[in-house]
């Protein structure tokens, strides 16, 4: 989970920035991210088994792949609103162009970049857990699955109530960090 996350969110801060910031790569990558947001992940698990086989590799993939277009597009989304006088006030201020970006578009489009990144790790999350339900691997999805075909409700319940509480622990987490690197956030 950690691994897939990590390279989702990392990939989709690059593809982010890039259609924020450049027309072109908007014009051409904007659509197929849009795409991919708009496809669930299982749906493409089978191609993955038959890509990278049964081990770790497939799972990897599927959560890379359904982090990286929520945080891509709130990314480009959070950096087209960032304010020009920020950026003038910066050059005026001697910030060279190519600092820019880390200077002032991430520091200013970071909630929103954050906020993504919060969906992204809910949407991989529930991924995993669905993959687990499909594909019977172990984890609570699993769990789940062996439990409904012998009928245990109990048991069913009780993966219910721990993906929620799991769920909640995350985003709490993620809450925090966000707390922490946006201490901004809501004061103006």
């Amino acid at each position: 989970m950690a691994l897939g996350c990590a390279y989702g969110i990392s990939g989709g801060l690059v593809l982010g920035l890039l259609i924020g910031l450049v027309p072109a790569i908007d014009a051409a990558l904007g659509p197929a991210v849009t795409f991919l947001r708009t496809l669930p992940p299982l749906a493409y698990l089978s191609l993955l088994v038959i890509w990278f086989g049964i081990d770790e590799a497939p799972k990897v993939w599927l959560l890379m792949l359904a982090a990286l277009p929520p945080v891509a597009v709130a990314t480009a989304d959070a950096v087209r609103g960032v304010p020009a006088d920020y950026l003038n006030a910066a050059r005026s201020l001697g910030t060279r162009r190519l600092l820019l970006p880390w200077r002032v578009l991430l520091p200013a489009a970071a909630p929103e970049i954050l906020t993504g990144i919060r969906l992204a790790v809910g949407v991989a999350y529930t991924t995993v857990v669905a993959a687990e339900t499909v594909n019977g691997v172990p984890g609570i999805g699993g769990m789940i699955r062996d439990a409904q075909r012998y009928n245990q409700t109990d048991v069913v319940v009780l993966g219910i109530i721990l993906i929620g509480l799991s769920g909640l622990a995350f985003d709490s987490l993620l809450q925090l960090a966000q707390r922490r690197l946006t201490p901004w956030r809501g004061r103006i």
